[in-house]
């Protein structure tokens, strides 16, 4: 189903940044343009019952080091809530470099020592998610955010319904989550979510002011647009950060998915 992680809209500017970097590194292909997105329209309401909190009250004090660490650029702090060694950065394979620190291999995989990047935003956002599934194959091993419950064979109705992909897709954190008309959060409100699948729109841009909130471009399912915070919102194909917890306490331990190479 979805792999999940971060906010939608840090992940949206995550994934831009990412994608950026990625072109860099390779030729320039003229004319070549991504194909246009689906035509928006009224579609099915998806019912999705979110992830359940992982209550660890430990885990709740460590996400809150986390998020201050994000917060203010802390590396030093950061450097203590991660693993020293074994840290993994799985993609199609584990890109992490075992010669390294696990706070170096975090920093590549989200991609903290670029310039303007998203990474600190990003690791904020993994801290504000309260939600974390332990891993079947690896007991011990919790990944966030953990998934939500929703009927399998609705989404794929969804999908061939809408001619759209999963990673278009993300849910509200709670109901009556407010859509507004414009990318101000004090713009008029012409919707609100129920707890259903929502579409996100490829056209979503940072905010000007990076302390603004950052307001995601989504279509609901009544065929209207408008803008959500990103913070109401979780992506239904997105990365996952993954802890362990042992006799010091709670470490980040890996990334699934991050920054493109």
């Amino acid at each position: 189903m979805r792999r999940p992680l971060i906010a939608t809209a840090l992940i949206l500017a995550a994934v831009t940044l990412c994608a950026g970097i990625g072109e860099a590194q390779q030729p320039q292909l003229p004319n070549l343009k991504p194909p246009p997105p689906a035509p928006i329209k009224p579609y099915l309401a998806v019912a999705v019952t979110p992830p359940t909190p992982l209550s660890d009250p430990s885990f709740v004090a460590f996400r809150k080091q986390l998020l201050e660490a994000a917060q203010q650029k802390d590396r030093a702090a950061l450097a203590k809530l991660v693993v020293a060694q074994g840290f993994f950065w799985m993609q199609d394979k584990d890109l992490a470099d075992k010669r390294k620190s696990g706070i170096a291999n975090l920093a590549s995989a989200v991609a903290l020592d670029v310039p303007d990047s998203a990474g600190w935003r990003v690791l904020a956002g993994f801290a504000d998610e309260p939600s974390a599934e332990e891993a079947q194959q690896q007991k011990g091993l919790f990944c966030a955010p953990g998934d939500p419950a929703i009927d399998p064979k609705a989404i794929e109705t969804l999908a061939k319904d809408t001619g759209t992909e999963p990673f278009e897709w993300a849910y509200p954190t709670k109901t009556g989550v407010e859509v507004h008309a414009a990318a101000q959060p004090n713009s008029p409100v012409v919707d609100k979510l129920g707890m259903t699948l929502v579409r996100v729109l490829p056209d979503s841009e940072q905010p000007a002011n990076p302390n603004d909130p950052f307001l995601v471009h989504v279509a609901t399912p009544s065929g209207k647009t408008g803008f959500v915070n990103s913070r109401a919102l979780s992506p239904l194909a997105g990365d996952q950060i993954c802890y362990v917890k042992d006799a010091s306490g709670w470490k980040i331990t890996g990334v699934i998915g991050g920054a493109t190479q």
